[in-house]
């Protein structure tokens, strides 16, 4: 099923709503244009394009496949990042345990590209779609769920709308542990969670099966912080454990890890005592799989643990020079609908004239239009009108999420494949 349903995402036709792919490869399929072996710059492609790196995307792939291996962490990468199926499968061929994510539509993606394993990072209310995880459920012996609870009112919800539905099969929820006074989503003390455990307790259509957060939201987070706030998440776990709300599993979810202290949960989910049934740790980080040239490349915890090993910026957006009106100045033409802006602006990284690469010194992007970028440029800079100019961009999440259908290119530009998102 899975396969078949990748498969089919090989025979949508190339056409207009694919933006930078060649316009005389309108009217093939996606597979026949990926057989064709195109170059990226030289097969008819147009500016702005993005670019996955093959061989970038296979390194991160790995990287984090060994440090949970290592680390002993199950690994159900954040989905939202991507929302590219033949990525969330790649990762599940890489050993993930499952894929995250964050809101039902997500969800139903996963489902229909035959994800079996889902954790939802989220409390989930809406009647509409317990409906349809209550279905999928009952449809899929194999299919399993699991999403947050952070209310009494939140548990009361879920518990009405199953019992509405005649769901057969209980719904897993894991207690989500805020990160703090301040913080995002979650409970934010230990007295409120058991309330909320037992609220669970109290629902025929819910079952509780572990603890949760995110450490991503510890307020002013340092290594002493985050460390802090995972050590009562997992003595939560311990708490519930020993008070009997764990009796009857087969294994008990312990939940943590964005793309910034995914170390500091490898460390202290190794301080886990034994439980009365199997620790799932589960890991959840997913920006890894391009990873970037700002946020998280400042960010990573391989920063702090060089010896663990690394993740490469996979990432490149491939724009052109249509405008040089003087000496410190010039355009180039993708902008905020293009690239990633939110939390850094696109870096230029490397410059293109006549088939030669080069850095992109003395240039410098100080600001984005919807379809221009700014850029700064000093007396070093060699850049002409019709060069392009290769920028890195910050902030997966919001890289992925512009792009439709997006080249994957290997280190001399042939594209070997199309990834096909769905935000």
């Amino acid at each position: 099923m899975v396969l078949d349903a990748l498969a089919r995402l090989t025979e949508e036709r190339v056409d207009h709503r694919f933006k930078g792919l060649p316009p005389d490869a309108a009217g093939l399929t996606v597979g026949e244009l990926a057989a064709q072996r195109r170059n990226l710059f030289t097969g008819g492609f147009t500016t702005p394009v993005l670019a996955l790196s093959a061989e970038r995307l296979e390194h991160n792939l790995a990287a984090l496949e060994t440090y949970a291996e290592r680390h002993g962490l199950a690994f159900a990468p954040h989905g939202k990042t991507s929302m590219a199926p033949q990525l969330f499968q790649r990762q599940i061929e890489r050993g993930a345990w499952g894929i995250t994510l964050a809101v039902p539509h997500q969800a139903r993606v996963a489902r229909a590209y035959g994800i079996r394993r889902i954790f939802l990072a989220n409390e989930l209310v809406d009647a509409a779609a317990l409906r349809w995880v209550a279905a999928e459920q009952d449809a899929d012996p194999a299919f399993r769920f699991v999403c947050y609870v952070d209310s009494v009112r939140g548990v009361e919800l879920m518990d009405a709308a199953l019992t509405a539905s005649g769901a057969y099969r209980p719904l897993d929820v894991v207690v989500e542990l805020g990160a703090g006074k301040g913080a995002r989503t979650g409970v934010r003390t230990e007295a409120e969670c058991a309330a909320v455990a037992d609220a669970v307790a109290g629902a025929r259509t819910l079952r509780l099966v572990g603890v949760a957060g995110y450490e991503g939201e510890v307020p002013e987070a340092d290594p002493e912080r985050v460390r802090t706030w995972l050590r009562r998440l997992v003595a939560l776990a311990v708490d519930f454990d020993k008070a009997g709300r764990f009796a009857g599993l087969d294994e008990i979810v312990v939940s943590a890890g964005g793309s910034a202290w995914f170390d500091a949960v490898a460390d202290v989910f190794a301080e886990v005592p034994e439980l009365s049934a199997p620790v799932l740790k589960l890991l959840r980080s997913g920006a890894y799989v391009s990873h970037d040239d700002g946020h998280y490349e400042r960010l990573t915890p391989f920063n702090r643990v060089p010896r663990e090993g690394g993740l490469e910026p996979a990432f490149r957006l491939w724009t052109q020079v249509v405008s040089r009106p003087s000496a410190q100045q010039a355009f180039t033409n993708a902008g905020k609908r293009d690239a990633a802006y939110d939390l850094d602006l696109p870096v230029a990284k490397v410059v293109r004239r006549d088939g030669v690469e080069r850095p992109a010194t003395g240039i410098e992007v100080t600001g984005l239009s919807d379809q221009h970028a700014w850029l700064r440029t000093s007396a070093e800079a060699d850049l002409e009108v019709g060069d392009w100019v290769g920028l890195g961009l910050s902030h997966p999440c919001t890289s992925f999420d512009k792009w439709v259908l997006i080249p994957v290119a290997e280190a001399d530009g042939t594209v070997v494949d199309y990834i096909r998102t769905f935000f």
